[in-house]
Parts: structure tokens; sequence; C-alpha cells
């Protein structure tokens, strides 16, 4: 557990990103959605009163300079807690420290990095604290507070979520510190490649201009080119730029060599983005939307082996977890494919889109008080299960009027020639209960 001076000067000797840190809110880059004039965290700061949150967004986006200028806004006492080595100990440290501060007048804001690594007693002991306000709790975490963090302490916080930032955001801070420290010149090639491998963290964009600015001074160059930047940052840029065009190509190519049933294909790209330096897991995410888009219910193992595949690899990590990406790519590239459901769902949310907002029928309507059933909601309703074959035949589960759009096509392969089967089969049934009603 730390506690910072926010008014000191910074050291001389600590990292590039560290010294650029900004001073005040006008001088963050980035986040406008959330820092702009009238938004809603800009508005937090200038109420004069701090709340507990959660800063959601990934790495280098400004978590940790937002929480310290909040601090720093409210004058506050700032205590960071470790969520790797801290304890429930820290947590009461902390409160006796807010407990002086508080009978000195002062505000106390507990800072906790990766707060999604604290585990529920730690979270938990963190709830009376901030209910009683007694201290502010600010969290930063790079994964979904709604799956990391516990119900009673997010209920208690507002989460705000945090953008990469853009080329634009990047080429600003950049300029920023060849404006205030002696960095060489970068040329146009080399400085789009320093950009595209920041992919959108200004931590790793200054961290990486001081490995270079260190290395330029001594091999005494005074401009930094492409040819000599590759030559310097070696591995970690070859193959392509994330971010840039070729990124998008060869993704786009591993999508469409699955799409395409070719497994050799779909291998080599997918090792192309590891090799390239990929997360692994944006892989995993789009092997999934392929499984979903492109086989559907041709292969409805298909979508569980992608989900298996993903927590796996977070299971494993590099490099083993990645053989059950390559297995699941094999699989989705031989499965038979079909779209029918990414046609259907297009199809039916342009046709919400455009259509008015139909009625529910009153017989398909709940019930659940005595007004409602006099009013007739749910009469009639027939309940399957009560029914032949568990079908009832001739029922109408679409609002009054709207003919069936068939908006769901199944195509003649793999599952869906059963599923097609089915439904002409329940079709047929539907068909000859219609004419009965009708003959009566």
């Amino acid at each position: 557990m730390q506690t910072s001076c926010l008014n000191a000067s910074p050291d001389t000797f600590a990292p590039l990103a560290e010294r650029l840190r900004p001073k005040n809110l006008d001088q963050v880059v980035g986040q406008q959605h959330l820092l702009g004039r009238g938004m809603a965290l800009r508005l937090a700061f200038e109420s004069g009163r701090p709340h507990s949150c959660i800063f959601w967004g990934p790495p280098g986006s400004g978590k940790t300079t937002i929480a310290r200028l909040m601090a720093d806004a409210f004058a506050a006492q700032f205590i960071t807690i470790s969520a790797v080595s801290g304890s429930v100990r820290d947590i009461r440290e902390a409160a006796e420290r807010a407990q002086i501060a508080l009978q000195q007048g002062r505000r106390t804001l507990v800072f906790v990095d990766e707060v999604h690594r604290f585990n529920k007693s730690q979270q938990d002991a963190f709830l009376p604290l901030v209910e009683s306000g007694l201290l502010t709790l600010v969290g930063a975490t790079t994964e979904n507070p709604s799956f990391e963090v516990n119900g009673a302490l997010l209920s208690r916080t507002t989460v705000y979520v945090l953008q990469p930032l853009d080329p634009v955001d990047l080429r600003q801070i950049l300029a920023s510190a060849q404006a205030r420290e002696a960095v060489p010149a970068i040329d146009d090639v080399a400085l789009d490649r320093l950009i595209a491998h920041a992919d959108g963290d200004a931590r790793r964009l200054l961290n990486t201009l001081e490995t270079l600015t260190v290395a330029a001074t001594q091999s005494q160059i005074s401009a930094i080119t492409d040819d000599w930047l590759c030559q310097v940052l070696g591995q970690s840029m070859r193959r392509y730029d994330k971010g840039a065009e070729q990124f998008y190509d060869t993704i786009s190519a591993l999508h469409k060599s699955i799409r395409g049933s070719d497994p050799d294909a779909a291998l080599y790209w997918l090792m192309r983005m590891i090799d390239g330096g990929t997360d692994p897991r944006y892989l995993a995410r789009r092997l999934i939307r392929m499984a979903c888009e492109d086989i559907g219910l041709a292969d409805p193992r298909a979508l569980q082996l992608a989900l298996n595949a993903c927590d796996v690899y977070e299971r494993l990590g590099s490099p083993e977890g990645e053989l059950a990406l390559a297995q699941c790519a094999v699989y989705l590239a031989i499965a038979p494919k079909s779209n029918a459901v990414y046609q259907a769902f297009n199809a039916v949310r342009a046709w919400v889109k455009q259509d008015g907002t139909r009625p529910v029928p009153l017989h398909l309507r709940n019930a659940p008080t005595r007004m409602m059933k006099d009013m007739d909601y749910g009469k009639d309703y027939r309940y399957p299960h009560d029914e032949p074959d568990g079908f009832a035949a001739g029922e109408h589960y679409l609002p009054d009027g709207m003919d069936a759009p068939n908006f769901y096509c199944p195509v003649p392969r793999g599952l869906e020639i059963k599923i097609a089967d089915k439904m002409r089969t329940l079709k047929m049934r539907n068909d000859r209960a219609h004419r009965t009603n009708h003959n009566k």
C-alpha cells in the first residue's frame, strides 16, 4: 500500500510515461466521451463530490492518470493498494488512514489497480467503507467488471468505460513528448509504424519511444527511420502492424479460408496472426463469431467447440493454448456451412426497424392479475405440452395480421437438412389444422 503526494515534482529518473503524465483534465488526451465538456466524468470532477467508480478499459488508456487527477481535484489523500499482493489487512490500514484524514477534514481516495484480481473477501471488505463514505474507491480493470467484481460492490460504484486511444490521440502524445523531451526526429513511415505498434496504448507508445531514444543516443542516430526502427524492435514489429491494413487483410483471409472449407489455409493464416503478435484472445473471439455466422445450425457443435477452445486458451495461455485454437480452426473449416440464421437475423432486424410496433396477441399475453384475466389476457392459449407430440397445430404466434415472413430458411447441409424436414412437417400440420378450422 502506498500513499502518493500528487504535487511532488516528477522524478528525473522516472520513466517517460510517468514524466509526461497529465497534471490536469485538460492535458488528458482521448476519452472525450467521458472527459469532454458536459460529459459524465467531467461533471463528476466539477461537482466537488467524489464518488466510488471503476474505470474499465485497455492498458494505456488513462485509468491511473484519471484516478490521480480525481484525488488531486478533491484534494484527497491518495492511497494505492495492489490487487495482486494486497490483503484485507491493507484495506483495514487504508480505513484507519482515511479515519485520521477525515478528522483533519480531508477526504481519502483508495485506488486499486486491476481490481478484478481481488477475491470475494477483499471486495466485501470495501463494502462498509464505501457505503459509509469513509473513503472513495476507484478501481481500474482491463476485464469486464460485471463478470469479475461482485454485485454488491458493483452496485455501489459507477462504471466508466475507457476506449483505446486512436491514432490521432497517439500522435498528439508523441508530439508532446518530442516538444518536452530530448527525443530524436522520426520520419513519417517510422512514425506510422510506431503508432500502429502502440495499438491504442499510450504507455506502450512512450515506453517504446524511450527505448528508441536510448538506442538512438548510443548509436549516434539523429533521426529514426523505418528500417532502423524495425531493426531495433525486431520480433515485436514483424509480419504486420496490429491495427493497420495488413492486420485486417489477414483476419479477413482467415475468415474466408474457414468459410471456404480450406483447413490448410485456415491454419496458415491463423499462425501468421499468432506469429505477428495478435492477441490469441482476439482470434478466439473471431472463431466464435465464425462458428455463429458461417456454420450455425448446420453443425451446432462448432459453436461449442469454439467456446471450449477459448476456455482452454484462458487456462493454458501461450503457447500451449494456441493448439486448441488451431484445432478449432480446422474443425470450423471442415464443418458443413450455413449462414441461414445469420441471414434470418439480419432480415428480422431490418423488418423490425421499418415495421410498426405491433401489439402482442391477447392469447400470448401473460395474466398475472385478476384484472388482466378479465381483459382476456392469455385467453384460449393452447399449452403445447398438452397437445399431441407437444405441438399445438394451427396455433398462431406472430402479431395479428402478420403473415409468416419466412425469415429462417435452412440450407440443405448438415443438421439443417433435418431441421428443414421438421419445419416442413410442422407446416403441413398447421395447414391441415387451418383447413379443418376453416371448414367448421
